[in-house]
């Protein structure tokens, strides 16, 4: 059982209140449920929420009043493509906040969505947005601007453990002109722009939910090592929420969840607060390794990339595997190469055969990638 209560949320008095996550901790994962719950219970203390530590600025905390979750939630069937771009769902921004410190690489914010719980999803599935406005496609014609697909960063229930929210991970994308020497606000990213910027109460289109590779296993006995670099925390944080934060009836974990996380420095660690809560509350199930690359540095004396620090405790990822357990990567598609390069290098040392073993953990559901 839990020593202490998860982290409590931190209110903010104007639309872009910079806070940031900071420090060291230990790993991750979530659970699904299919079929239907006995009784399912979500007790929820009073002022349970999302917690972010801040940096420079003061903040003031917040308490919500306790409330019953909406545990037939647990007995929601996998939903997929309720809403599509000819038909999709209109949602409000309840809140926009920066979670990185002054001197992260770019921003991320998070971002809570009022939903209503008329977009239900499953832990690991992504939304769609649809940002404003139009373009010229390759005919010459006018359109709507194409989906974008972002990974839920909140469990079923919400930030707010009401179904009525759910949360995303965004960085914002800007483009660098070398020649100008400054950022070309023409060639920016429109649907993380208009995210990052949008103040509460702005209307967002949305399709979705989508996705079944990142949902976790059934066996709540699992163990499930979970690697991301910057926003592909996101469906991780889901994860953890729902394995120690809510612990609800039909799914009480009693696995092991790891996360390693790669990102340039310190400042741009994400939900740091509650990886640490984690780790304290749930130190048998719950570890956490960052690779931070512009802090720290690997065997060779470079740059510590997501791949060395996973490499460091190779021959026991292989031997979890070789029992069992799920490795999901989620991230930028470019993290994947020198992933996949130090594991066929490691398991040749071993003796293995890289592809056939890859092989068998995709054909036994062990493998999940999602990345971008």
């Amino acid at each position: 059982k839990a020593a202490t209560q998860p982290p409590t949320s931190m209110a903010y008095a104007q639309k872009h209140a910079c806070v940031a996550a900071g420090r060291h901790a230990d790993g991750t994962r979530k659970g699904r449920v299919q079929g239907k719950a006995s009784s399912p219970k979500l007790a929820v203390p009073a002022g349970v929420r999302r917690f972010v530590a801040t940096r420079a600025a003061s903040a003031t905390s917040y308490t919500q009043p306790a409330k019953e979750a909406p545990t037939e939630l647990e007995d929601l069937e996998l939903p997929l493509n309720t809403f599509s771009p000819k038909k999709p769902f209109t949602a409000k921004i309840k809140s926009v906040e920066r979670i990185v410190g002054p001197k992260a690489t770019g921003e991320t914010c998070h971002i809570v969505i009022e939903t209503e719980g008329q977009i239900p999803f499953w832990e690991g599935q992504s939304y769609g947005v649809i940002p404003p406005g139009s373009k010229i496609n390759s005919k010459g014609k006018e359109v709507p601007h194409g989906t974008r697909l972002y990974s839920i960063a909140s469990t079923r229930y919400g930030d707010f453990y009401d179904g009525n929210t759910a949360s995303l991970c965004v960085r914002r994308a800007t483009y660098w002109d070398p020649e100008k020497n400054a950022e070309d606000p023409a060639k920016k990213g429109i649907c993380s722009n208009f995210l990052c910027d949008a103040a509460p109460g702005t209307e967002i289109t949305m399709t979705g939910p989508t996705g079944k590779v990142m949902l976790l296993p059934e066996d709540p006995n699992s163990v499930v090592i979970m690697v991301a670099t910057g926003t592909g925390i996101a469906p991780y944080r889901g994860f953890w929420r729902r394995m120690f934060f809510e612990r609800p009836d039909s799914y009480k974990f009693s696995g092991l969840a790891w996360l390693f996380m790669g990102v340039a420095n310190s400042d741009a660690k994400l939900y740091d607060d509650e990886i640490q809560w984690c780790q304290k509350n749930f130190p048998d199930q719950f570890r956490c390794d960052y690779a931070l690359s512009r802090e720290q540095t690997n065997k060779s004396g470079g740059k510590m990339y997501i791949q060395d620090r996973v490499e460091e405790y190779a021959d026991e990822i292989f031997d979890l595997l070789n029992s069992g357990a799920h490795m999901y990567f989620c991230g930028l598609k470019g993290m994947m190469p020198g992933i996949l390069e130090m594991l066929q290098r490691v398991a040749k040392e071993k003796n293995m055969d890289w592809e056939e073993f890859q092989e068998k953990l995709k054909h036994n559901g062990q493998w999940h990638v999602e990345v971008y």
